[in-house]
């Protein structure tokens, strides 16, 4: 009687684990999602809705997907008209920091229909290495918090990202080298927090790159001239005490003052 339901509890438990396997393998970017949620601490339960326990985070708030259920946006955008945009939501000052400026807008002048905003939702705690596995995340705002710790090396790995937006918290550490990676960046925004060291030149080579802002930090050395910093306002690396201005090739040394 054991021989012949062996078959049967094989298939049994072959099954479940196809499904088990299947799930997991479909929740990995909810997992990861989660991880970063436990680095959080939420006061306000703003990431409440964040549920490990669903298919994927796609029903989640503050999350957004593509047709295929891969994240794409991380803090959605709010539907007020941003200043820096003109009543058709074109672009007329990328360079503005003050302002809300929604890439997509900035891409193309329609509207998403997004009402959610990880912005100033009074979240602390750090950044967790894992988003660097959200390889379809294409926007990553964070912003106006008290976000502490380091820019993980690991969201180099965020090839598909467009927009990075971690002003006003308390990161600290280096601009890591790895973000010279991200070829489809447009919008890097990093000012007001703690961060040191030197503006990767790595950077430079990142031609899509329209707005940078790293001002009010502790950076030091030179500002590159070349790439698209040729067009980024001194004003974007303003209050770097130790920064010493834009670099003269050949004349300023690149580890200057670091």
């Amino acid at each position: 009687m054991a021989l012949s339901s062996s078959p049967a509890l094989a298939l049994t438990l072959t099954l479940t684990l196809a499904v088990t396997v299947c799930l997991v393998g479909g929740n990995s970017e909810g997992d990861t999602l989660y991880t970063l949620r436990r680095s959080l601490s939420d006061p306000d339960n703003v990431l409440e809705s964040w549920d490990p326990t669903l298919v994927n985070p796609c029903t989640w708030f503050h999350v957004t997907c593509n047709q295929a259920n891969r994240v794409t946006r991380v803090g959605a955008y709010p539907l007020e008209q941003p200043q820096g945009f003109d009543v058709l939501g074109k672009l007329v000052d990328f360079q503005s920091k003050e302002d809300v400026i929604t890439p997509s807008r900035a891409l193309d002048s329609g509207f998403e229909e997004l009402q959610m905003d990880l912005g100033n939702s009074n979240l602390s705690g750090h950044l967790v290495p894992e988003l660097g596995k959200l390889e379809y995340l294409q926007y990553l705002e964070l912003y106006k918090n008290n976000i502490q710790g380091t820019i993980p090396a690991e969201l180099g790995n965020l090839r598909s990202l467009i927009s990075l937006d971690l002003y006003n918290n308390n990161i600290s550490g280096i601009i890591p080298a790895s973000l010279g990676k991200l070829k489809s960046l447009v919008f890097l925004r990093l000012n007001d927090n703690q961060l040191t060291g030197q503006i990767p030149r790595e950077l430079v080579g990142v031609s899509s790159l329209k707005v940078i802002d790293i001002s009010s930090n502790n950076l030091c050395g030179t500002i590159p001239t070349t790439g698209p910093f040729e067009h980024i306002p001194l004003n974007n690396f303003e209050n770097n005490p130790r920064l010493e201005g834009p670099e003269l090739l050949g004349l300023a040394s690149y580890d200057s003052n670091c």
